[in-house]
């Protein structure tokens, strides 16, 4: 099968051939990349570039065709409006001129398969890093679930934002990589909730940083070690939620060496096989359409003319996979003497648990020794704050600061994510509701930091969490919860609907859930889709 693809989601046109009974897989990519004057992408200008440049990249590819063409893929989004409807309009027309199936591939889930397909990986997570976007996502029950996500901007806007500020051209990330390894790290915010994350505060303390003298490397050093580190964390998370030891990388900020090296060595820290495919499949590229493209025309996932259009808001979770084999059971830990999970190495000992923050090789060591420290002593407090407040938790028994080493009573005999039911998923909402009007939260209260006995549901693992009175905060609990719901049960909506009925029985307070609907609508592109 010979499948041409066409992408145009931002800044850079693109067409390439894709032959996949050739012996080599070989693909055949065209692109021509909008470089803007000044500042970043500037939408009509970027759409301007597109309807010169996406004629000549495909007639350049169909040049190049040794065959028929059997069908024709389009990036239908996430991406600017004006762009995808150019990129739209000229699949539309190449589709019914050749007379072959078009079809329409999110541009995400394009990242992540590519890397997929090259590794050979069969259960992987995927981590996206790309310019708009940042989210980690594993595969269960025929969709592609997100597990974690940017609550803000995207990692790649992230850092154009601050080199604007700097005064550089877009691209911002080369100039960053670059500048950063003639830098001192410079603290910066570390903001993890779970397996969500936000970069805005880190970009404006990385502004004012520079406004306030700090030299420009030092802060570019800065923004690697902590962005990165955050992304790493996330996806390490979410290797131990789902319980799968496959990581692929996907997205143009994916090229960076220092994001690739921490990936790397958290892979190889914990067991786990990682790929990151070659950066010309890493960027913006009309090769990974074309590769998903073959796969899902195969599958018969093609799509009539008349139901083409474009979704600028067209999330990775929203289309039904069904070019991929059903997902293999996760390894089970529960037997193990020792578990390694994405924070700390637990060790069973008779009726105790003995959790050690072993340093974390892929970040720098003044920020893991910070983390290490702080979130000892808070799962320590929380820990027993909790069970003050009437929640079952774990008996502290001993802390070590210095070790990063916490000591604490063996509760439940299985996790939440091995024996999910209803009742204990409403026990944890009148859980997490006790602990709100507390005044405080848990920061990652995942299937996997639940434990579950014969009669009780007990919460584990406070390290992530902090004292705050803030309604965002108990929302964004929720919200972590309801994530790791949808990405471990195999009927999360009736779950979830179990967690919210006991969380609002149980809340002193009605706003939480209502806060919960405005965080869920930040996520990335949640708005009203945008056809043409």
């Amino acid at each position: 099968m010979r499948v041409l693809g066409v992408e145009g989601t931002a800044w850079c046109a693109s067409a390439a051939l894709y032959d996949a009974d050739a012996a080599a897989d070989s693909v055949v990519i065209e692109s021509d990349a909008y470089q803007p004057d000044s500042g970043g992408i500037h939408p009509r200008e970027a759409a301007e570039h597109m309807r010169e440049a996406i004629p000549a990249v495909i007639e350049t590819v169909l040049g190049a065709a040794d065959g028929d063409i059997d069908a024709v893929a389009f990036s239908r989004g996430p991406g600017l409006g004006p762009c995808l409807r150019i990129v739209g309009s000229a699949a539309r027309a190449l589709a019914q001129a050749l007379d072959v199936p078009l079809v329409g591939v999110n541009h995400m889930v394009a990242h992540l398969e590519i890397g997929r397909h090259q590794s050979g990986f069969q259960q992987p997570v995927c981590l996206n890093a790309s310019g708009a976007n940042a989210h980690v996502l594993a595969y269960r029950n025929g969709r592609y679930r997100v597990l974690g996500e940017t609550m803000d901007t995207g990692v790649g806007n992230a850092i154009d934002k601050f080199t604007r500020h700097v005064g550089w051209q877009h691209p911002g990330g080369p100039k960053v990589e670059t500048h950063a390894r003639d830098g001192e790290y410079t603290a910066l915010p570390y903001v993890v909730k779970g397996m969500d994350f936000s970069f805005s505060g880190i970009m404006s303390a990385a502004k004012d940083a520079v406004d306030d003298g700090v030299p420009v490397a030092d802060v570019c050093r800065g923004l690697e070690e902590t962005m990165f580190a955050m992304l790493t964390e996330v996806a390490e998370r979410a290797l131990a939620l789902t319980g799968r030891d496959e990581l692929v990388l996907g997205g143009g900020v994916g090229q960076n060496d220092r994001l690739r090296g921490m990936l790397e060595a958290m892979c190889a820290a914990r067991g786990a096989s990682f790929h990151a495919p070659e950066p010309r499949f890493l960027r913006d590229n009309a090769g990974m359409i074309a590769v998903l493209g073959a796969k899902m025309a195969a599958a018969g996932a093609t799509i009539p003319v008349a139901d083409s259009a474009i979704n600028s808001q067209f999330r990775p979770d929203e289309v039904s996979v069904t070019w991929r084999d059903p997902e293999s059971p996760a390894r089970d830990p529960g037997a193990d003497a020792v578990r390694q999970g994405a924070e700390a190495t637990v060790t069973f000992a008779d009726d105790a648990v003995i959790k050690e923050r072993a340093p974390k090789a892929y970040r720098h060591d003044r920020l893991d020794d910070r983390l290490r420290r702080d979130r000892t002593v808070l799962e320590a407090r929380l820990t027993s704050d909790a069970r003050r407040q009437g929640v079952p938790t774990p008996l502290v028994r001993d802390v070590d600061v210095p070790a990063a080493t916490i000591t604490l009573q063996h509760v439940g005999n299985a996790d939440l994510r091995d024996a999910l039911s209803p009742a204990r998923v409403r026990a944890v909402g009148r859980h997490l509701a006790t602990i709100h009007d507390g005044g405080f939260v848990h920061g990652d209260p995942t299937t996997r930091n639940v434990r579950v006995g014969a009669e009780r549901t007990f919460l584990i693992d406070f390290g992530l969490g902090y004292y705050t009175d803030a309604v965002e905060d108990y929302a964004m609990d929720c919200h972590v919860f309801e994530q790791s719901l949808v990405g471990t049960a195999a009927d999360a909506d009736a779950l979830v609907a179990a967690f919210e009925d006991a969380y609002e029985e149980a809340a002193a307070s009605g706003r939480v859930l209502d806060q919960l609907r405005a965080v869920e609508g930040r996520g990335r592109y949640q708005d009203d889709p945008e056809t043409a």
